[in-house]
C-alpha cells in the first residue's frame, strides 16, 4: 500500500517538474501577431498590459521604461470614446509597445501620487522608472491636467515622447 502511493506521488511530482522545465509559452500567435489579452479592456489587443500597480512599477524599472497609467470607467461614454481613438491610432499603440509599460485601471489606487488634481476620468499619468510621477507631463485643460480626449491623440503622442526624452536626460 506504502509503495503504490509512492509510486504515485512520484508520478505526480515529476509530471509537475516537467511540466515547470517545459519551455514557457510566448504571448505569440503562428501569424506573428500577440494573442489579444483580457487586461487590455479594449485600449489595444496587441499590448502587453501590467496587472496591477505594483507590477507596473516593478517592469518599469527593472526594464528602466517610463509608466503609463490610464483611469477610466467602462461605462463612461468620455472613457469610450478616448480609448477607441487611442485603441486605432497606430502611431500611439507602436511607441506603447516598443517603449513603456503601461497599466489601465478602472479603479483608484491608495497612491494619492497618481491623483495629483483630483480623481476624474479618463486620466492618463506618466511614472519614471525611479517612482516618480511625472506632474509636470499634463494635457491642455487646467481644470483637469492629465485628461485627454480623443481630439488631443497627438498631444498625448508628444507627451509620450516627451515621458521618453525626460528618462534618458534625468536618469
Amino acid at each position: 500500500m506504502i509503495r503504490g502511493l509512492l509510486s504515485v506521488l512520484f508520478v505526480l511530482v515529476a509530471v509537475a517538474v516537467s511540466s515547470s522545465l517545459a519551455k514557457p509559452e510566448k504571448n505569440i500567435a503562428k501569424r506573428g501577431k500577440r494573442i489579444p489579452q483580457t487586461l487590455s479592456r479594449g485600449w489595444g489587443d496587441q499590448l502587453i498590459w501590467a496587472q496591477t500597480y505594483e507590477e507596473a512599477l516593478y517592469w518599469a524599472r527593472a526594464q528602466n521604461k517610463p509608466l503609463m497609467v490610464i483611469f477610466h470607467l467602462e461605462d463612461c461614454p468620455h472613457s469610450a470614446s478616448m480609448k477607441k481613438a487611442f485603441a486605432e491610432d497606430k502611431d500611439v499603440q507602436k511607441v506603447l509597445d516598443e517603449d513603456f509599460i503601461i497599466l489601465n485601471l478602472v479603479y483608484e489606487t491608495t497612491d494619492k501620487h497618481l491623483s495629483p488634481d483630483g480623481q476624474y476620468v479618463p486620466r492618463i499619468i506618466f511614472v519614471d522608472p525611479s517612482m516618480t510621477v511625472r506632474a509636470d507631463i499634463t494635457g491642455r485643460y487646467s481644470n483637469r491636467m492629465y485628461a485627454y480626449e480623443p481630439s488631443d491623440i497627438k498631444l498625448l503622442l508628444s507627451n509620450m515622447q516627451k515621458a521618453k526624452k525626460l528618462l534618458k536626460t534625468e536618469l
